[in-house]
């Protein structure tokens, strides 16, 4: 597995031979200067007080750079509860897939406060290279990425060596911008990006908004208004522009235009009416919403809404760091849902390390470190 690492300079070694060559600074002094520059993750600074402690450390650094071959994968909204323990040295690894527009979310709530959490999230570029994406800060045990290219990504979780503390992670992603109807939300999308028009001829550049004529069509987000009008297939139409190389939002069918070009508008300001002008005139009332920026974007993920998970897991059945097979035999999932890929078959009696619990699935991990999902009734406690 080859993992991109961020980049780095020449100025720091530069600014730090001058130092030392200069003489009039202490070590802490250079590595501080050099920090400035290079900034380095809070792995890579929590790292620094272990080089010493030979196997401890080796072991905790072994348990991340295997965790970057896991192959478990979430669908998101995703959430897990378990224990970061002593005795295991869990890390958490989850395989995801996110669409530009989409805002991702990580969270990491433990007990302690003072608990190191450090998060580093990655994008696949093929099944052997991770590019490094973005870390968490430090003492802040979440992360938070506005995602500009869709594909595969990978989030990685562990916790400081000396952890014992219960944890909630949760993961799920929220849109860049509000929904555009007021008072409508993801049902009321009924034609999407990509679907054919007139005969074939044509693709979908956005996605269509049921709602009751008349009902307000707000901004998406802060911007100025590029232009209005009465033309084309559009019909009654708004263009709002996001800053100076933003995206331009393109509002269509209006039943009525409520702004007027060059206005700045905030967001959630009424832009127009829901209707059906233009091409739409033998439609329901509808708005058809497009995102422009050097072509045409799919704007649903702009504007989808979801939210961080709430529903609570309840109380485990099972209060230990492992557990054993009681079926004669059970299959390991990549998921934590009944039709997701088998990656392994386990045993009865075939003991496994309990890393956590999702609702009625299990995270776990085999004796040859391979982590998969297991369903909770296929297994009982061991002590």
């Amino acid at each position: 597995m080859n993992i991109a690492k961020k980049p780095t300079t020449t100025t720091a070694f530069v600014i730090l031979l001058l130092l030392v060559l200069g003489g009039a600074f202490s070590c802490d002094t250079v590595t501080k200067a050099t920090d400035l520059i290079t900034s380095p993750t809070p792995r890579e600074v929590y790292q620094r007080d272990y080089v010493d402690d030979t196997l401890r450390f080796s072991q905790w650094q072994k348990a991340f750079v295997d965790a970057m071959s896991d192959s478990v994968s979430i669908r998101l909204p995703y959430m897990e509860k378990g224990r970061f323990s002593t005795r295991t040295h869990a890390v958490y690894s989850y395989d995801f897939s996110l669409q530009k527009g989409e805002v991702f979310h990580f969270k990491v709530q433990v007990d302690t406060v003072d608990t190191k959490i450090f998060i580093d999230l990655y994008k696949k570029r093929n099944d052997s290279i991770l590019d490094f994406v973005k870390h968490n800060e430090p003492m802040q045990n979440d992360l938070v990425l506005p995602v500009d290219e869709d594909g595969e990504y990978k989030v990685v979780a562990q916790a400081e060596m000396d952890a014992d503390t219960p944890f909630v992670i949760k993961a799920f992603r929220k849109p860049s911008y509000i929904f555009p109807v007021s008072g409508k939300g993801n049902a009321a999308v009924q034609s999407f990006w990509g679907a054919t028009r007139d005969g074939g001829r044509r693709s979908h550049e956005g996605i269509d908004i049921f709602a009751p004529r008349g009902t307000p069509v707000v901004a998406a987000t802060d911007g100025r208004v590029s232009r209005t009008g009465n033309r084309g297939l559009g019909g009654k139409q708004v263009w709002l522009r996001v800053g100076m190389l933003g995206h331009s939002l393109y509002y269509a069918h209006l039943d009525s235009i409520a702004t007027s070009a060059g206005k700045r508008v905030k967001r959630g300001d009424t832009l127009g009416f829901v209707g059906n002008t233009g091409n739409a005139k033998t439609t329901p009332p509808h708005l058809h919403f497009g995102i422009y920026q050097r072509g045409a974007l799919n704007p649903l993920p702009y504007v989808y809404e979801g939210a961080e998970p709430r529903h609570a897991i309840g109380p485990s059945a099972f209060d230990v760091p492992f557990v054993k097979v009681s079926s004669p035999r059970a299959n390991l999932r990549s998921s934590s849902y009944l039709k997701s890929r088998k990656i392994g078959e386990v045993h009865r009696n075939d003991t496994l390390m309990l890393l956590g619990e999702s609702y009625d699935w299990l995270h776990v991990a085999t004796q040859d470190n391979q982590k998969a999902f297991l369903h909770k009734s296929l297994v009982q406690g061991v002590q």
